[in-house]
């Protein structure tokens, strides 16, 4: 069959290098794609959230399935347009509905569901700016730090955590007030902290069924030591390897199971994935937030992991048969290294001949922010190459990936030399 993957980033390399292992995919067309993705696909120069765009496309090229990579296009309803429109209602699209894409895009819509399904999370309360005098008063009533996250899309830059009760009340003004971060921020969710470990938990469901996918652990600060500013993630493992058997039986029994039940409850129709950020608080799990969409770096170490085939297990979910799917995992530990630009997450050059690519190496470099010119691929973002590697454990599958970024270059590129500290 003919697939259209939407989006640009590591995530669809990564899912672009998976469907086309599989028998079923004739040919696979990535909008807008990179330049990795161009090396084994055929990238279109689409927009994701053009939607008439994208329906002209899929009728002219024979489009037999719709996976989409990023959030946007998700939030903006890509499910319900084509559901709703008898031209191409036939072609299933992996990912949710409109109403299911609030679980991400809309952090107060996320802990009412929450707390409606009786799910562990942090205790809330939500402010606009006409109300950031009791957002104040509700600060004072936290002990530090102090979290704040922007109600909308904020390109996983929304959430703020603070130690100083001032400086959370000037970071409230900032975000309510002064938009800091445009609309996103028109509504903010403050928080009570947990302190623990995190994870990522990954889900794929018909809507009735359910497949829990390997764990991750994304690593989401730009300094050693999970220090600095939040990137959109430097690097990430898979298994994670405290998640245990008697962990995950209650992730599955307080949070998964709820969460799926609570989406057929609310009858909101769900074809894709649930990525569940948790935090591990002595013994017990807690949902930090939704994401309505495979995690980027995550993609990058729990794709290569699943030894089914991705297509077919895209159509067992298309059909709602996803229960009888036969999910193969492999039992190696998958470790990813991002490599960036410099000055990310703030300013940085872009159009930095990378060399190296065409080495021998055991790893799988994903393309994240790349672009190909005049027979050069150069960098064309902050984060640019995604470096996975297998090993018997975290430790060796690391020290695979460094091994191969050794023999990569461009100016000024950055990683985090610690990825996996803290396990």
């Amino acid at each position: 069959m003919n697939i259209l993957l939407l989006g640009s980033g590591g995530r669809e390399h990564a899912f672009a290098w998976k469907m086309t292992q599989s028998s079923l995919c004739s040919q696979l067309f990535v909008a807008p794609g990179n330049a990795g993705t161009a090396q084994i696909a055929t990238n279109v120069a689409m927009n994701p959230n053009d939607f008439e765009t994208v329906k002209q496309f899929v009728l002219d090229n024979a489009i037999e399935m719709v996976v989409v990579g990023p959030e946007d296009p998700l939030v903006n309803g890509v499910y319900d347009f084509f559901k709703n429109d008898a031209q191409i209602s036939n072609i299933p699209v992996i990912g949710p509905s409109k109403t299911g894409a609030q679980l991400e895009g809309s952090k107060e819509f996320a802990k009412e569901f929450l707390v409606k399904n009786n799910i562990p999370t942090a205790k809330y309360e939500s402010f606009t700016s006409e109300t950031v005098e009791k957002g104040y008063a509700f600060l004072e009533t936290l002990s530090p730090p102090y979290v704040l996250k922007a109600d909308g899309l904020a390109a996983g830059k929304g959430v703020v955590i603070l130690d100083n009760l001032q400086d959370a009340k000037d970071e409230l003004k900032a975000m309510l007030v002064d938009a800091k971060f445009g609309s996103a921020s028109a509504k903010v969710v403050i928080e009570e902290f947990l302190d623990g470990i995190e994870l990522s938990c990954f889900v794929l469901t018909d809507g009735k069924n359910y497949k829990i996918l390997p764990t991750a652990k994304d690593y989401k600060r730009i300094g050693e030591g999970d220090k600095g500013l939040n990137t959109g993630g430097m690097g990430a493992i898979s298994p994670v390897p405290f998640a245990d058997a008697a962990l995950m039986q209650k992730i599955e029994e307080r949070i998964v199971i709820p969460t799926i039940n609570g989406l057929k409850n609310d009858n909101i129709e769900y074809k894709g994935f649930v990525f569940i950020g948790l935090i591990k608080v002595g013994d017990n799990p807690f949902v930090i937030e939704y994401n309505v969409r495979m995690g980027d770096p995550e993609t990058e170490v729990v794709l290569p992991r699943i030894k089914s085939d991705l297509v077919a297990l895209f159509q067992s979910v298309a059909t709602e048969q996803l229960g009888d799917f036969n999910l193969e995992l492999d039992e190696r530990t998958a470790a990813t290294i991002v490599v960036v630009s410099g000055g990310y997450p703030e300013e940085f050059e872009k159009g930095k001949e990378i060399t190296g690519l065409n080495n021998p190496t055991e790893s799988l470099v994903f393309h994240a922010g790349t672009k190909e010119e005049n027979g050069k691929i150069l960098s064309n973002g902050g984060r640019v190459l995604a470096v996975t590697s297998y090993g018997n454990d975290f430790q060796e599958a690391t020290k695979k990936s460094y091994q191969t970024i050794e023999n990569l270059k461009f100016d000024k590129m950055y990683c985090r030399k610690d990825i996996g500290f803290d396990l």
